[in-house]
């Protein structure tokens, strides 16, 4: 087949064994932020104080997935999907971070992986989708050592909890967002800002998904583990040596200081010469025990970044010529460029790795105007990001990419962190007066592209 001159590519040009699914993550979707026992986490507070959220909304309702987990369980049927990706709330099973289990948290996600599983719908369970407790961020957070214990603590209560039924496990969710947003910028829960705080933050975030991969191997040695990096195409301005130089030091900063030491190679600091503030915290022994063997990594990719010098951004050197500056013919509402190719040369990129066995596209997908005419979400654009990039997954598994998966984000319209309400990735419209879903165009779609996958 020529993808180069197809419309989209047929299911079963990726193979038989190829995995098809839809994500979502707990805090976006659950709402019953202090149902039954749970606690407070760093999103449930960052969202009360006015301003940090786009319109100020916050998740406190969200998409009422917690109460009405059936019926989403069945759209998701509905729409042929076989793979379900989803998130489990610490603070729901833990309220302090530590100590005392609660029974309804625990609970509740047996309830749903076991009516997930009645309808044939396989789960795939992320640990931490940046739902960290609050009480935990009391004593520091991830800047605070002892996070990695604290982890280590959650994830051994889940596999034991779930692990007969689970059998696909991600152990943490794109750690360069939520680190750079979250503990340098400040943007993102739990705002705080920083050098220090972000070198402490991703040490000990990077040491944390290693053990969190040793508590699922030696609970469950017969599952399949992974975890997902937020993957950015790069390119520099122009050729000359001075932005090309920028291009490499934003690359490694966003696609290569978390890969890496986990696969054994450590920090590349040579490259990125800020990342040797890492070694402050480094104790003897880290070097080896932030590495661990996955069986997959997730890579989730939406867009592509044209980077040029600039003397006066600290650390990095480099800044973003924005998509709008470039005046690129198509924007999403997150105001990103609508580029293809960046989702096969990432996936090119990283299977360059040796030690990657293989790679699982765990988000992808697009924020649009969804037009609703007589009960129908005609949203066209949103299905022809997801059409174009599957041609370009499929040209990159063509020419040797190490990729076995796609997930679309999301299921439902969401909310969607600092946007609020605003950004609108789903398969299925939500109205947030009502809780009303109604099956997209691209969701539609989906379900005739999947239609013999069940």
């Amino acid at each position: 087949m020529d993808i180069n001159n197809a419309f989209t590519p047929d299911k079963s040009h990726f193979g038989d064994d190829f995995l098809w699914g839809v994500s979502t993550a707990a805090f976006q979707i659950e709402g019953s932020h202090d149902a039954d026992g749970k606690g407070l986490s760093i999103w449930d507070v960052f969202t009360a104080k006015k301003g940090r959220i786009k319109s100020n909304h916050h998740a406190r309702t969200a998409c009422n997935f917690y109460a009405s987990y059936q019926t989403d369980i069945n759209l998701i049927s509905e729409l042929n999907i076989p793979n379900f990706r989803f998130s489990i709330s610490w603070s729901r099973l833990l309220p302090n971070g530590t100590g005392e289990v609660n029974q309804a948290g625990i609970d509740y996600y047996n309830n749903l992986i076991d009516y997930m599983t009645s309808q044939g719908i396989e789960p795939w369970v992320t640990l931490y989708h940046w739902d960290l407790p609050h009480a935990l961020e009391l004593k520091g957070g991830w800047t605070n050592r002892e996070s990695i214990s604290w982890f280590t603590e959650f994830t051994e209560l889940c596999a034991r909890h779930f692990g007969d039924r689970v059998k696909n496990w991600m152990v943490m969710n794109e750690p360069s967002v939520f680190t750079g947003a979250g503990y340098f910028l400040g943007i993102h829960a739990p705002g705080k800002r920083g050098i220090s705080n972000y070198a402490k933050a991703v040490h000990h975030v990077t040491m944390a998904t290693a053990a969190g991969g040793r508590i699922l191997r030696n609970l469950l040695p017969e599952a399949n583990i992974g975890t997902t990096f937020s993957c950015t195409y790069i390119e520099p301005a122009s050729d000359k040596r001075k932005d090309i130089a920028a291009a490499k030091r934003v690359d490694t900063l966003l696609n290569r200081t978390f890969i890496e030491p986990i696969l054994g190679m450590g920090y590349p600091q040579e490259d990125l010469p800020v990342l040797n503030k890492l070694n402050k915290y480094m104790l003897p022994g880290d070097r080896e025990n932030m590495a661990f063997d996955f069986d997959f990594i997730g890579l989730q990719c939406y867009t592509r970044e044209v980077v040029r010098s600039s003397m006066l951004t600290p650390y990095i050197g480099a800044s973003l010529v924005t998509a709008q500056k470039r005046k690129v013919p198509l924007l999403t509402e997150m105001k990103w460029e609508v580029y293809p190719p960046a989702i096969s040369n990432m996936l090119k990129q990283f299977s360059k790795y040796e030690n990657i066995k293989k790679i699982i596209v765990t988000e992808n997908g697009a924020a649009f105007p969804d037009t609703l005419i007589n009960g129908e979400v005609k949203d066209t654009e949103r299905k022809q990001y997801i059409q174009d990039h599957l041609t370009e997954i499929l040209r990159a598994k063509n020419e040797g990419a190490k990729v076995d998966g796609y997930f679309v984000w999301s299921l439902t319209d969401n909310f969607e962190w600092a946007e609020g309400y605003h950004a609108r990735f789903g398969l299925i419209h939500i109205d947030f007066d009502t809780q009303q879903r109604t099956i997209k165009q691209s969701g539609h779609w989906y379900r005739q592209f999947l239609a013999d996958e069940k």
